[in-house]
């Protein structure tokens, strides 16, 4: 096991890269940029080292990463919110609309921007701890956040992110990890024959094109969002379904059957290179996003990444949720330290 840290200035402050590698070969570099997950390197079944996450080549490249969010650490909330706003303790607050109407990954100004420092008490060969403080009314968020993320990775090839905050007033905090995942090599094109399998028999339908939930539950049984026996990604991606044609695709709210870190709800297996990844979490809901509007970007190694190069599984609460009662409650109490954890574990299948 090893941690590696490097740094250089910048306009902005120090950007620094943490690697953390295990003794099986697995290395994860993570930037302070955003609390970025940079790169991901596997042992495919022929032992040969895959990347499997898209990003950019350079780590000063994370500041301009508004629109795709490339492995990034978003908050303070994830997903979209209705009109930007939302309603606490009988006040309205107005966040950026950066999509249409909408507030998409809490807006330009978001934490996938910002430069988290190293905590040196959290951190050792094996975990890498980065914190970031978001004062009252940043983004337009009530409360002074203190916010910490946590990656440690273990000799059996397990990757845990532990997001833990504590705020001075009560407040929204729904945060994600936002990498894209292509198990077959970032730089080998469509996802769409991976293999993916969800334990979720329902999801969050979209009202519109806007993609902003309706406030329905729907059972996925008989629809292209049935994914509780593994299929191929793009089955169904291009189905005539009104919830595929809002979206272009999957970008839509998985609700998890069995929330836990002991079972995982998902896994994903490259149809190249026989990398699986499961997918663990204790929080209620992965946003599953297939790269429906990635067209023509520049990342890694002079790849241009296009439409459905990667796909996402951001565990969070649901989007817009704080404005759905019905949704689990994505509010943080004052002074109460909150803790989410999320995890992924490779291995390879044969294929």
């Amino acid at each position: 096991m090893a941690l590696v840290r490097t740094s250089q200035l910048c306009s902005k402050g120090r950007l620094e890269t943490y690697s953390l590698s295990n003794d099986s070969g697995l290395q994860v570099e993570i930037i302070n940029l955003g609390a970025s997950i940079r790169r991901f390197l596997v042992p495919d079944k022929n032992g040969d080292l895959r990347d499997i996450v898209l990003g950019y080549e350079q780590a000063q490249d994370y500041f301009q990463n508004t629109e795709t969010f490339f492995g990034s650490t978003v908050g303070r909330s994830a997903g979209r919110l209705a009109g930007g706003r939302f309603s606490l303790h009988g006040k309205t607050y107005q966040l950026r609309q950066n999509q249409g109407e909408n507030n998409l990954h809490s807006g330009p100004n978001g934490y996938q921007i910002r430069l988290f420092q190293l905590v040196p008490e959290e951190t050792s060969e094996t975990q890498l701890t980065l914190s970031l403080e978001s004062p009252d009314g940043d983004q337009g968020y009530p409360g002074n956040l203190t916010f910490s993320v946590s990656f440690e990775l273990n000799q059996t090839n397990e990757l845990t992110i532990t997001y833990k905050a504590i705020s001075d007033q009560d407040t929204l905090f729904n945060v994600t990890n936002h990498s894209y995942f292509n198990l077959n090599g970032h730089e080998s094109g469509s996802i769409e024959a991976h293999s993916l399998q969800l334990k979720a028999k329902t999801f969050t339908p979209l009202e519109n094109e806007a993609a902003i939930p309706s406030g329905e539950i729907r059972e996925v049984t008989g629809s292209a969002f049935d994914f509780q026996e593994a299929k191929p990604i793009g089955r169904d991606i291009n189905a005539k379904e009104q919830q595929i044609l809002y979206a272009g695709g999957y970008d839509h709210n998985w609700i998890l059957t069995e929330p836990s870190l002991l079972k995982p709800f998902a896994r994903a297996i490259g149809d190249q290179t026989g990398i699986q990844l499961e997918v663990f979490t204790d929080l209620p809901g992965v946003q599953v996003y297939t790269g429906n509007f990635i067209d023509n970007e520049k990342g890694k190694d002079g790849t241009i990444y296009g439409k459905r190069a990667g796909f996402c599984l951001e565990t969070q609460f649901y989007p817009n949720a704080v404005n759905f009662p019905h949704f689990p409650s994505p509010i943080i109490k004052a002074n109460q330290e909150v803790r989410h954890k999320t995890k992924y574990r490779l291995s390879l299948r044969e294929l």
